[in-house]
């Protein structure tokens, strides 16, 4: 074989293999689905006021959220990631939200809005859950619960928190994410449901229980401040508590 020819193919496969590793990169918070999900001129000013503190761009871009994933969301409340989710997995992507029935009965949900918005995001759906199992149509790539898993802990709920996480892990695909962000509890304090919050070790042991594998840990939401003794509604830490976000994968 000509030497000309050899140095052409050998040129072709290298572009080829650097294609593919750009393809696989991860996102960063400048990835172009995810400047758009967060400029989305749909969002209210109530979530995007909140931007500065929550650093929606960051979190996503963490989760390594792509266009045209299926994602689960635990207790979306009133549906702040919701919007930045669907709109980052696009038309081709779906968002599933799981939560219980509203707390008053006849009372819509506070996500209710986000789903009746349908030119805007309707690739989101409502899946009334106990969280027991998640009865999604679909294997998820991933699941995302950001400021709720310590509910799932609260007296009155009755949840097994390691069936509740199994679940999780039986709706995901193999290597499917799960996300979970929260409010980090004071030094010592493994939960608090007076305070809302939780401690990020307890929630590594919980999950790894179920069956998951730790992959990685963010700071970006981190603040040093934050003691974590007050309640998370308390108007001098509202917005700004120290909060961890955590990273595990389904084997496989």
């Amino acid at each position: 074989m000509p030497k000309t020819l050899m140095r052409t193919i050998a040129l072709v496969a290298l572009i080829g293999v650097s294609a593919c590793q750009t393809m696989a990169a991860p996102p960063t918070a400048t990835s172009p689905w995810i400047v758009s999900a967060v400029a989305d001129p749909a969002r209210p000013a109530a979530d995007t006021v909140r931007d500065a503190d929550r650093k929606p761009a960051e979190m996503i871009a963490f989760g390594e959220v792509h266009p045209g994933e299926k994602i689960g969301e635990l207790i979306p409340s009133g549906g702040y990631m919701t919007r930045i989710l669907s709109k980052a997995v696009g038309p081709a992507g779906h968002v599933y939200l799981f939560s219980g029935p509203p707390r008053e009965a006849g009372k819509p949900q506070a996500f209710q809005v986000i789903l009746d918005d349908t030119a805007n995001y309707g690739n989101a759906s409502f899946i009334l859950s106990d969280f027991t199992k998640l009865a999604t149509p679909e294997p998820l790539d991933m699941v995302w619960t950001s400021q709720n898993y310590h509910d799932l802990h609260n007296p009155g709920r009755n949840i097994d928190i390691n069936v509740a996480n199994k679940a999780v892990l039986a709706a995901l695909k193999p290597g499917g994410v799960y996300i979970v962000l929260d409010h980090q509890s004071a030094k010592g304090v493994d939960f608090d449901d007076k305070l809302h919050r939780i401690d990020k070790d307890r929630v590594k042991k919980e999950v790894l229980a179920a069956g998951f594998t730790f992959v990685s840990e963010s700071s970006v939401l981190h603040n040093p401040n934050d003691d974590g003794t007050k309640m998370v509604f308390d108007p001098t830490i509202r917005g700004k508590t120290d909060q961890f976000i955590l990273k595990f994968k389904k084997p496989g």
